[in-house]
């Protein structure tokens, strides 16, 4: 089965649109109700009936002819972030990390402090004793969240003084994202992961709205907002749903086969194997299609649908996904990428 050369060039140019504007929403784990507000807006746009989750995701039938032998297609919202921990004697600011936040990759990075109930701050992730010319040993101290700190933007020198504003243990600390799309196809940010993904959801369902298809099987999508700290799908399957399709990021590196450019399908991960038959359709519809796509194993992962099995719904599961480089860094993909995962998603939920 294979596509018309540019069939789906507006539908990417649709969702490295919608993946941009999302990406401009900060939405760390705990912290997703803007961004779960905007993907029920665009849903409602298309003409969908998203509603909220009671976890505060979305949940949208996308239609369908059978009711008894429907699929769930998961993508997440929920990014990694930061916690204030601990107010320091000096005003700086101590964070935990939401999800699998790593200090490395943040240090310089510019941050967005929420507060409660006095507005945001701005701020910018360091290493303690920062400066170059003072410290030595800097190029060879370890990066880590304890030796790490969030210097406040802000006339500042005590714990008093960033009480005053109104910081207190327990706000969100969101991170710049950098975001950018290249002339040659690339696209490049924090939080891909997976972002992304949801952009490529909503071009699924763009593409069935605009072509007046109607699915055999009855497809629903769960926009997750806990997926980074593992339970994001564990709730909201719909009756009569016998399969869990993850569309998340595609990994890149060594020892894999995926590249930016290809649409990945996950054989097993940390959590285990993919449902066998479920991947062997991906494969068999991606051959069909003449789609650029690769199989690898993940050593380090896990997805939304291993979250719905665990919660205990009998379902097989499958995991998708355009091939990011960079994972849980500032990563990059391509809208080829992109485009296949699309191609992926309509060749194979007929």
């Amino acid at each position: 089965m294979a596509t018309k050369k540019n069939e789906f060039k507006k539908y990417t140019d649709y969702i490295m649109d919608k993946s941009v504007e999302l990406l401009g929403i900060d939405s760390p784990t705990g912290y997703t109700d803007e961004a779960a507000a905007w993907v029920k807006k665009e849903f409602e746009k298309l003409g969908y009936k998203p509603e909220y989750t009671g976890k505060g995701g979305i949940l949208v039938s996308l239609g369908g002819k059978k009711k008894n032998n429907g699929v769930l297609v998961e993508g997440h919202i929920d990014t990694l972030g930061g916690m204030v921990s601990t107010i320091k004697p000096n005003g700086r600011l101590k964070i935990a990390q939401l999800g699998g936040l790593d200090a490395h990759n943040m240090v310089t990075e510019n941050v967005r402090i929420v507060t409660k109930f006095d507005g945001d701050y701005e701020g910018t992730y360091q290493i303690e004793n920062a400066s170059l010319h003072v410290n030595g040993e800097l190029r060879d101290t370890k990066r880590t969240f304890d030796n790490c700190e969030v210097v406040i933007d802000e006339d500042v020198k005590s714990k008093e003084d960033v009480e005053k504003l109104g910081i207190k243990v327990g706000d969100i600390v969101c991170f710049e994202t950098k975001t950018r799309i290249t002339k040659s196809g690339y696209i490049k940010s924090r939080f891909l992961d997976d972002k992304l993904s949801v952009g490529i959801i909503l071009g699924y369902a763009k593409y069935l709205k605009e072509n007046k298809i109607t699915p055999d099987r009855a497809v629903y999508v769960h926009i997750t907002v806990y997926e980074e700290v593992g339970h994001g799908g564990c709730a909201s399957v719909p009756e009569g749903v016998t399969e869990a399709l993850s569309v998340d990021m595609g990994c890149v590196g060594e020892g894999l086969n995926c590249t930016e450019r290809q649409v990945s399908i996950c054989s097993k991960d940390a959590g285990g194997p993919y449902a066998y038959s479920v991947v062997k359709g991906l494969m068999e519809t991606a051959e069909k299609m003449k789609l650029d796509y690769a199989v690898d194993v993940y050593p380090h992962y896990g997805s939304d649908v291993e979250a719905t099995l665990h919660a205990g719904y009998d379902v097989r599961h499958g995991l998708i996904g355009p091939g990011v480089y960079a994972s849980h860094g500032y990563e990059r993909s391509h809208r080829d990428g992109a485009e296949n995962t699309l191609k992926l998603l309509v060749g194979y939920i007929k």
